[in-house]
């Protein structure tokens, strides 16, 4: 098929390229504007717009598209390129509904959820904080809500007990691009189903503020909240009153009072919760890098209270 792709992250780049070696023609690409990154804050082009660069597709970068200016050059991808099909993928804009009915055959979503479950911008990360024992990959039609579109095509994924959102990610993004080039193969006999009303649950984007965690939550929920935090924006925890960045950790059974250093050890750094007791396994000071926690006791003071 020749289609319009849209998207932004790596999610979005592992499909695109799933797309190209699938034989299907991508006559435009959008992705969102150079954003500044790393230590020199230089401008970054997104991990989409470098796939479609590497392979000589025209990129179109709107900081919105609610002005209806913005939508000529995908009209002109679809009216003299010949696209017939948009296909969306952690792309970080809306669509109105006016682009949504330029394609021929309409817009495709690859979304990182069993929907009606995590509609919105963060399925994975709420997924594994919310301790969901399965995931998976949702094919849907889009229109004018937010991931409410009826379904073409799902497959589902488990979440393993030691999953962060990085592991998880890289696992969907694969998933996503067999899933959308398998779509694509039989578009015309898929048959979209309407979500259920029951189970439907949003999935807000996670906020720098969620990363400091509280020690008077059950130790369960702090491990969960350890690994959807990883990469970002990593989860932050107090040790004897100073920031430190947690990255792995699991729960055990101990008690004391929340806060408490119970155990300081080469296997782990163990703080007491609200409920049962959380393992620090990898951790990072302030300007410093991850490491695991005996290389973080090296010459450290932390000793149990």
């Amino acid at each position: 098929m020749k289609i319009i792709f849209a998207g932004t992250p790596e999610f979005a780049a592992t499909a695109l390229e799933a797309l190209l070696a699938g034989g299907h023609e991508v006559a435009l690409v959008l992705t969102q504007p150079d954003r500044p990154a790393g230590r020199g804050m230089a401008l970054q082009a997104s991990a989409v717009k470098k796939v479609a660069l590497a392979h000589g597709i025209p990129v179109f970068q709107p900081e919105r598209l609610k002005d209806p200016a913005t939508h000529e050059p995908i009209r002109a991808a679809c009216a003299e390129r010949g696209a017939e099909l948009m296909v969306v993928a952690a792309y970080g804009l809306i669509l109105p509904q006016a682009v949504l009915d330029l394609p021929r055959l309409g817009c495709i979503n690859i979304h990182a959820s069993l929907l009606p479950r995590w509609r919105g911008a963060a399925p994975i990360h709420r997924a594994i904080e919310a301790g969901d024992a399965q995931t998976g990959i949702t094919i849907m039609r889009m229109e004018a809500g937010l991931d409410t579109g009826p379904m073409l095509l799902a497959r589902t994924m488990d979440i393993d007990p030691q999953d962060t959102t990085g592991s998880l990610h890289d696992r969907l993004a694969a998933l996503g691009g067999q899933l959308v080039v398998e779509a694509l193969a039989r578009f015309d006999q898929l048959n979209p189903v309407t979500q259920p009303a029951d189970g439907v649950t949003y999935a807000a984007k996670i906020a720098k503020a969620e990363a400091q965690l509280d020690w008077s939550q059950p130790a369960t929920v702090l491990a969960r909240k350890v690994r959807a935090f990883n990469p970002f924006p990593g989860a932050v925890v107090s040790l004897a009153g100073e920031p430190v960045k947690a990255w792995r950790g699991d729960a055990v059974a101990a008690g004391g009072r929340p806060g408490q250093i119970l155990a300081a050890e080469s296997d782990g750094i163990v703080v007491a919760c609200g409920e049962g007791a959380l393992r620090l396994t990898e951790l990072q000071k302030p300007g410093g890098r991850r490491v695991a926690s005996a290389d973080f006791l090296s010459g450290s003071r932390l000793r149990p209270d």
